[in-house]
């Protein structure tokens, strides 16, 4: 996945000598069932439900041009360009691969996009998530044929005026090559990876946050004891636990022991059980998409015989099941991370349950509200985030004349998990800007000596350094903006690792 990040941000990729080979073969097994007359789906016939109609051999070329104009029927706000450019690296490792009948020039063409930073225009909505992501890998294979719209130099043209600004000329696709193209997960892949990259940031960034509210909310970390977690040994619940007492080391704003007032609320005490479950959902969504990103996912395929004939083998690995599943259990994983981070900030705030904070984190109250309506935002995220939760492949309707009659939908689940994370990247923002305050206050009861922990002071640092203590009520949204950015780029989390 770090390889995909990396072309993401503007890295180059060329294509090894093996996967030059097995292209070279695959496209001249394709040529040899073409001189054979051979009926083959995709090559010499039509798509989907006109599977049946044969195509003469003369008008292979016009088959493959109008499958990519026809199919690229995109709608909706585009891709960014980094989703963009990770689902062309995608695709090219796919055709690589070598089974799918395409000439290494026309993979090439492809990657010479990502060198001249030449980035379709994918409009975001239109793929079921099985037979591919048609509509948006069409939209890609537009360009390459000089039709469509891409951005160059940051205009937004033309799909041939991009390649002509860019230097490069359009593709003539031959028999198989636009189905080759359009034919596989590459950006429900493409965009679940870069998701789930920074799900694992938001992850780490919401264990600090959450030991720093554990240390202005006067928390105990007795809930944290290792022998707690060694006997239910789910192995990232424990290595949670294990997390928040090296944040915590040192610490003097705990609690200390008291068996009157032995333990807290939930949102502080099972952190290590909810974010180590949810930190399961993150590690299998890297396990699947690791799988997907070096997996053929074409059709149809070809093999070659013992005796080195070419075989066309009709399949169903375009069907994206796999990754929809994966980001429908890590968009609920986020779900619920939020929930509890929007429950810790409810703790901070409310002066019933904050063990002598003010109320709304304000010394003014009444004349200032606080950080009253900074929980109102993550409410009401929390809140869509649960309708968002709702999962994709539940859902399936019937296409292309019931030909494709179970579709996965695994498109619309990456784009809500993205919308998920994005939501609770800001939710985590809103504690951690919370938390902050609250340490503030705290220290003027437990006195300027009292030390945080080791990594929460780390933490604590990193906010001060870009967001004063809030003195009195101020214009707030900068504030909620720049303890996102903290969150979601990594600032906070390489603070707290070094």
């Amino acid at each position: 996945m770090e390889d995909v990040y990396a072309i993401a941000q503007g890295a180059s990729a060329v294509l090894a000598g093996e996967a030059l080979a097995a292209m070279a073969r695959s496209w001249e097994g394709v040529q040899t069932l073409l001189a054979r007359g051979e009926i083959a789906y995709g090559i010499t016939t039509g798509f989907g439900a006109f599977k049946g109609r044969i195509i003469p051999l003369h008008e292979v070329e016009a088959l493959q041009r109008n499958l990519v104009l026809s199919h690229a029927v995109g709608v909706g706000p585009l891709l960014d360009a980094a989703s963009v450019r990770a689902a062309i690296a995608v695709r090219a490792n796919t055709l690589a691969m070598g089974y799918s009948g395409i000439r290494p020039q026309v993979v090439g063409a492809l990657l010479r996009l990502l060198d001249r930073d030449v980035i379709p225009c994918i409009p975001a909505y239109g793929s079921l998530g099985a037979s591919g992501d048609l509509a948006p890998l069409a939209h890609i294979a537009c360009v390459l044929i000089g039709e469509g719209e891409a951005f160059c130099e940051g205009e937004r043209l033309p799909g041939g005026e991009a390649l002509r600004r860019a230097g490069l000329a359009p593709v003539t696709l031959g028999a198989k090559e636009g189905l080759a193209l359009i034919n596989g997960t590459a950006v429900t892949t493409a965009v679940g990876t870069l998701a789930t990259l920074r799900a694992e940031n938001l992850m780490d960034a919401a264990d600090i946050t959450a030991a720093l509210t554990v240390e202005a909310l006067r928390g105990t970390a007795a809930a944290f004891d290792a022998r707690i977690h060694q006997v239910r040994p789910h192995p990232r619940q424990v290595d949670t636990a294990a997390t928040l007492r090296r944040l915590l080391a040192g610490s003097t704003f705990l609690r200390p022991h008291d068996p009157r007032d032995i333990q807290d609320a939930y949102s502080l005490r099972c952190i290590p059980q909810v974010h180590g479950a949810v930190r399961d959902t993150i590690a299998y969504a890297r396990w699947a998409l690791e799988i997907e990103l070096n997996a053929v996912t074409d059709n149809p395929l070809i093999f070659f015989d013992a005796e080195g004939n070419p075989e066309v083998l009709s399949g169903g690995n375009f069907h994206a099941e796999p990754v929809g599943l994966a980001m429908d259990y890590l968009k609920l994983g986020l779900t619920d991370l939020g929930n509890i981070s929007e429950r810790r900030t409810a703790r901070l705030i409310d002066e019933a349950l904050n063990r002598g904070l003010p109320a709304f984190l304000t010394r003014h109250g009444g004349l200032e509200s606080g950080f009253m309506l900074a929980h109102y935002t993550a409410a009401a995220l929390a809140s869509q985030n649960k309708v968002l939760a709702h999962p994709s492949t539940a859902d399936t309707i019937p296409t292309s004349a019931n030909t494709e009659d179970h579709v996965s939908m695994a498109t619309n689940a990456t784009h809500h998990t993205r919308q998920v994370l994005e939501n609770v990247e800001r939710i985590v923002a809103i504690e951690l800007l919370a938390a902050a305050q609250a340490v503030d206050l705290r220290r003027e009861q437990v006195g300027s000596a009292a030390q945080l922990g080791k990594g929460t002071a780390a933490a604590y640092a990193c906010v001060r350094d870009h967001i004063p203590f809030l003195e009195h009520d101020t214009y707030l949204a900068p504030y909620l903006e720049a303890a996102t950015r903290l969150v979601a780029d990594g600032t906070l989390v390489r603070a707290v690792q070094g």
